[in-house]
């Protein structure tokens, strides 16, 4: 008839905007149910019915949820949090350094403590530390009522205690040196990171903290560390103290070593940790720097570095013909189907061939099969093949034999 014709082609996202609004349209987007869309309209009603602010924020406090209450930053971002919600909380909900640094709050624009309770259309306003280092007391975790706030409060006392117990750690294994006459500034770099693998700590760090939180004795670290000093290597071996390596020299070998050094009669002499040489094994010596002659196998593996860098330093050495009175270090493995008794057997194996046993460990793999490992002291090595052979008879075992450490073999 010639009149304009209006046509709108919609589609239901445009219809839903169009209809109810943006604030609609977003619920629409997320598939809210119609019930929390009519109170969303109902919101609406009362902000157009009400023409006092503050009355409208009180009708809406009270109907919103009784176990929420919901928050507002001094920026107008809104915090949702669990009803009995302190400053304490609205901190750590903000974030987590806000949290720990937070010395008081400032509620609707009055001082309150920090176990004041937070109510829906609450402004809060947090006050921080600027001093570095601040934190949480420990009358927080009285105070905070979610889940968020109480543990970030706990990880932080975990942490200040790990580095507490690390100094700790450190000063009491610096003073346990100085009783051997060792520092930490004097010791080979890796020396320290081996002592704390082989205590199966992951750095050296964990290692102080472990002693700080006593899981391990400064004296056992010491002792460790000694070990590794007397490994075979003579640039570590140099680092001993002349009164920790006599006194490893007498457990190892009372009544003196055994060994004749060609020239020298009262010269210091000790076997080397690293392959335990004993009566019978062919031997060299090596000349330490303050600390006597050092004895290995000459198959060992240290040994043959000497040989190869300083030939200057080695020297003949031979076994006594007369071996009473000492005894010597041997380390010997068993491999055996495991089963109740087997390390009894074992034991009194040794133990009848007056074997006297200083170091035992042992496992069981996934097949049953028991690997089992001795250091021992003999007065007689030649007895050796036959405490083999008779641990060998044992019901079960599959095979029994000296360790050679230095080597990387076995007898």
């Amino acid at each position: 008839q010639g009149k304009p014709l209006e046509v709108q082609v919609r589609t239901s996202e445009m219809h839903q905007r169009a209809e109810f609004g943006v604030a609609a349209h977003f619920a629409y987007k997320r598939g809210t149910p119609s019930d929390e869309l009519a109170w969303l309209n109902r919101i609406v009603d009362w902000e157009k019915e009400t023409s006092d602010p503050e009355q409208f924020m009180e009708t809406l406090k009270v109907d919103l949820e009784q176990d929420e209450v919901y928050v507002f930053t001094p920026k107008g971002r809104v915090i949702t949090m669990v009803k009995g919600a302190t400053p304490i909380d609205f901190a750590y909900a903000v974030h987590t350094e806000v949290g720990h640094s937070c010395v008081g709050a400032r509620v609707n624009g009055r001082l309150v403590s920090l176990s004041h309770q937070l109510t829906s259309g609450d402004t809060c306003e947090i006050f921080t530390s600027k001093v570095a280092g601040s934190g949480p007391s420990r009358d927080w975790l009285q105070i905070a009522r979610t889940p968020r706030a109480a543990n970030k409060i706990r990880q932080w006392f975990s942490r200040e205690r790990r580095e507490d117990a690390r100094e700790t750690g450190r000063e009491d294994l610096q003073k346990q040196l100085r009783k051997e006459n060792l520092t930490t500034q004097k010791l080979p770099g890796s020396v320290l990171d081996e002592a704390a693998h082989d205590l199966n700590y992951l750095d050296v760090d964990a290692l102080y903290t472990a002693i700080g939180e006593h899981h391990v004795s400064p004296e056992a670290v010491v002792g460790r560390i000694s070990k590794l000093l007397r490994s075979g290597d003579p640039a570590r071996e140099e680092q001993l103290p002349t009164s920790v390596t006599n006194h490893s020299t007498m457990r190892r070998a009372r009544g003196g070593v055994g060994v004749h050094v060609e020239g020298l009669d009262d010269v210091m002499v000790r076997l080397s940790r690293c392959c335990t040489p004993v009566p019978g094994d062919e031997i060299i010596g090596f000349v330490t720097r303050g600390r006597g002659v050092s004895v290995h196998r000459a198959d060992c593996a240290n040994a043959a570095s000497l040989q190869a860098g300083q030939t200057d330093r080695l020297i003949e050495v031979e076994w006594d013909t007369d071996l009473s009175g000492g005894t010597f270090v041997a380390s010997i493995e068993v491999r055996s189907l495991d089963r109740p008794g087997l390390l009894g057997d074992v034991s009194g194996v040794l133990a009848a061939h007056k074997v006297n046993i200083i170091a035992c460990t042992m496992k069981t793999d996934r097949d049953r099969v028991a690997l089992m490992r001795f250091d021992c002291e003999l007065g007689d090595p030649s007895h050796l093949d036959a405490v083999l052979g008779n641990i060998r008879s044992i019901d079960g075992v599959y095979e029994s034999y000296r360790v050679l450490p230095g080597s990387g073999s076995h007898d």
